[in-house]
């Protein structure tokens, strides 16, 4: 049996891995040294939080945060901005369309992405977002 919580968080993997063809989806893996060409995304599972708690019977509503981590790198800055800019707006399409994830969620909330650039030594500039995804689901069990 998997948890409400793993379903959701495959859910979203699902989405990102459908919506982005010819990108590099994985979910908490160690990030590499090379970023691909095409970019890279990265799903974090983040944190569940507290839930709110309906009595009888009893209902755990979550309120789950996860990241999604955007990696792109490029020599050249406006290729960059414009490569991670790209990347983002293929995102938001995957999530505009992802609904309640075949029913496993009852909504999703996209956050606005924190940005960064990472100069690396010897080597092209990474620009990164992390972006926030709230997944709201109902459980009876908070473990299940």
């Amino acid at each position: 049996m998997t948890s409400k919580r793993e379903q959701a968080l495959q859910g979203l993997f699902l989405c990102l891995q459908t919506g982005l063809p010819g990108i590099s989806v994985l979910r908490n893996e160690v990030l590499t040294t090379a970023i691909p060409e095409t970019g890279l995304v990265m799903l974090r599972d983040g944190d569940p939080g507290e839930p709110d708690i309906l009595l009888s019977p009893p209902r755990y509503i979550y309120k789950h945060r996860a990241d999604i981590e955007v990696f792109v790198q490029n020599a050249d800055a406006a290729q960059r901005e414009t490569d991670l800019d790209q990347l983002i707006t293929q995102i938001g399409a995957a999530l505009e369309t992802a609904g309640t994830l075949d029913g496993v969620i009852d909504i999703l909330n996209p956050g606005s992405p924190e940005l960064l650039t990472e100069p690396i030594e010897g080597a092209a500039a990474i620009k990164a977002a992390t972006l926030p995804v709230t997944l709201e689901y109902v459980t009876a069990n908070p473990l299940i």
